[in-house]
């Protein structure tokens, strides 16, 4: 909940002005409803997708501060962040309502960033693959191997997120190589291998590199770091560096 429209202009008039279009990689932000307009007329003519940051999955009707799926598709967004960790752990989004998200915006065209990933307390009871596999299977329970490829997984460690700390390479490694394990048990080798995995924790200048040359680790997806332009900016270059 950050960068309304006014501060939204300032961001991408900054941004645009040292961010140089590449099709090396896929630069996304996903601005809050207010902002996405504002987004979208920003970087007209650009390389940049924006998206929104969460959706309900009725078409309307009764559901007072939610927005639907065809309310994003007018405002043209490229993509929906589905089961973010604040939506799972602070406004308590299941894992069946993160499915029904999920299969709506998959049926509707939108492009999905699923969230995933384990609290302090599970990775601490060894139950983080537990958590990831209940997680996926869910998620991806109704849908067929040609949606699932469409699908963007976002591993985030709840406990790395907005504390400073940071999964080491070998850990975000270790949960990346798990879920593209599981989404090949649950679909098959080809899926698995097309579907992207990010990684969101912490990520920072300081620590991008090292994270993005993780093999299994397609990307990343930034918190913090992505609402200072230069920041955001210098993420992107790192990545592009390899």
């Amino acid at each position: 909940m950050h960068n309304g429209i006014r501060e939204t202009k300032e961001f991408f008039a900054r941004f645009l002005e040292i961010y140089t279009d590449t099709s090396d990689t896929d630069v996304a932000i996903a601005p809050v409803f207010t902002s996405i307009a504002a987004a979208k007329e920003a970087c007209r003519g650009r390389r940049v997708f924006i998206g929104a940051q969460n959706m309900h999955m009725e078409d309307k009707g009764a559901f007072t501060g939610e927005i639907a799926p065809s309310m994003l598709k007018e405002l043209d967004v490229d993509f929906v962040i589905l089961g973010h960790s604040e939506r799972r752990h602070i406004f308590g989004e299941s894992n069946s309502t993160i499915a029904l998200k999920l299969k709506k915006a998959v049926t509707e065209g939108l492009l999905p960033i699923l969230c995933v990933g384990e609290t302090l307390q599970e990775r601490e009871n060894e139950k983080t693959e537990t958590v990831l596999k209940e997680q996926l299977d869910s998620a991806f329970n109704n849908l067929d191997a040609a949606q699932a490829a469409r699908v963007i997984v976002a591993y985030e460690p709840v406990w790395a997120i907005g504390t400073g700390k940071t999964a080491t390479p070998k850990i975000a490694g270790d949960a990346h190589i798990f879920i593209r394990n599981r989404v090949k048990e649950l679909y098959n080798a080809v899926t698995a291998e097309d579907i992207r995995i990010l990684y969101g924790g912490s990520v920072k200048p300081a620590n991008a590199k090292e994270l993005l040359s993780v093999p299994d680790i397609d990307g990343a997806l930034i918190g913090g770091a992505s609402l200072q332009p230069d920041s955001f900016a210098e993420i992107i270059k790192i990545s592009l560096e390899g």
